[in-house]
């Protein structure tokens, strides 16, 4: 298959951890015999000291023309330090996200068993856990109209949703939930709010459509003090556009890390692929970033083109690195693997499998495998 891929690295650690997930899509390629073309573009808060713009026309015109897009991260702390800022780094990936139609955010949510010891929750909670985010993207709040006053001391933001918005990502979740444990969990706050008495509305409508799937309502308080407590008995939880931010978050304490997150985001159209971490700029360039988001983004690329083997051999990969310990310092803080180097395992990895001889204290054994 030949792919053409928009690269938007981002700020912060976005470009180091990018790096990895091609290093481990070239490594597909070869092995699988694709063709996959990478064209980087400026985004975020470097494209502003480039060009004003947190999204370039130039970029946008790229990723409208590509297959899919590959994020990294977008922020900057001298932007979240200063209210009086016109433009941000993040008004450029909500542009975008407009622009190319991406209505639902899947993130999947499955800690690794060599990995619960990482998080702060009692082994026995975590154990079994197993669920997935699917979280209106393209509405809400963040996207409703907003207004200061001249005095700036009052500000709006509007939420507002329309049936057709909650009946797209609503049935991709039912659907998501026909092949996994057969439940919907529908988070909002139908107690207080008027759009999520329609999301109730909608979404029990569309139910009848599914008749072999549970839906449960959740208000939003309720759903995050579950999440950390039984998050076993969740399978996909669907959400707007902020709830469904914030839960995701949180949702990151089960698997030890943020690190490891990967997301999905998916139009009729175009689909982009990014790690759910931020741009954790305090550690950029020091090599001690966690690349598996990044590199789990890029498998569910593949996943979203058919390449279900292709996906695999990097799900694969991820597996063999937790078990061998060859992890970055946020799951393992006697690590003395960085960014780079757990890249380059999972790359010889796709390469070679037979090539990764044993973890033998500090060192893993790569052998002869070349990294393209």
């Amino acid at each position: 298959m030949n792919l053409k891929i928009a690269v938007l690295s981002g700020d912060g650690i976005g470009p180091e951890v990018i790096l990895q997930a091609k290093k481990a899509l070239y490594a597909i390629s070869t092995v699988f015999e694709h063709e996959f073309v990478f064209e980087d573009a400026l985004i975020g808060a470097l494209a502003i000291e480039k060009s004003g713009k947190s999204l370039p026309d130039q970029t946008l015109n790229l990723c409208l023309n590509t297959d899919a897009v590959l994020f990294g991260a977008i922020g900057d702390p001298k932007y979240d330090n200063d209210p009086e800022a016109r433009v941000r780094p993040e008004q450029g990936l909500l542009q975008l996200r407009k622009e190319l139609g991406l209505y639902v955010n899947i993130r999947p949510i499955k800690p690794y068993t060599e990995l619960l010891k990482a998080s702060p929750l009692k082994q026995e909670i975590l154990e079994g856990t197993d669920l997935v985010f699917y979280r209106e993207l393209n509405s809400g709040i963040y996207f409703g109209d907003k207004y200061l006053n001249k005095e700036g001391n009052l500000a709006t933001d509007l939420c507002t949703y329309s049936e057709e918005e909650i009946i797209r990502v609503s049935r991709l979740a039912f659907a998501a939930a026909q092949k996994r444990g057969k439940k919907v969990s529908l988070v909002d706050k139908a107690n207080v709010l008027e759009t999520s008495r329609l999301w109730r509305k909608v979404v029990k409508d569309i139910s009848s459509d599914y008749p072999d799937v549970e839906l449960e309502f959740l208000l939003v308080d309720h759903a995050a003090r579950k999440l950390v407590e039984h998050p076993k008995k969740f399978d996909v939880i669907l959400t707007e556009n902020l709830f469904g931010d914030i839960l995701s978050e949180e949702a990151s304490v089960l698997t030890g890390s943020i690190g490891v997150l990967a997301s999905a985001s998916i139009g009729d159209k175009h689909a982009l692929f990014e790690p759910i971490h931020g741009t954790y700029s305090k550690v950029k360039g020091l090599n001690i970033a966690n690349p598996f988001g990044s590199i789990l983004s890029a498998a569910m690329m593949l996943d979203h083109f058919g390449l279900t083997k292709e996906a695999k051999k990097i799900y694969d990969g991820i597996e063999k690195a937790v078990q061998l310990k060859v992890v970055t310092r946020d799951l393992n803080p006697d690590s003395k693997f960085g960014t780079h180097e757990v890249g380059e395992f999972i790359s010889n990895f796709i390469l070679d499998k037979e090539d990764l001889l044993y973890f033998n204290n500090d060192n893993v054994n790569l052998g002869q495998s070349t990294i393209l």
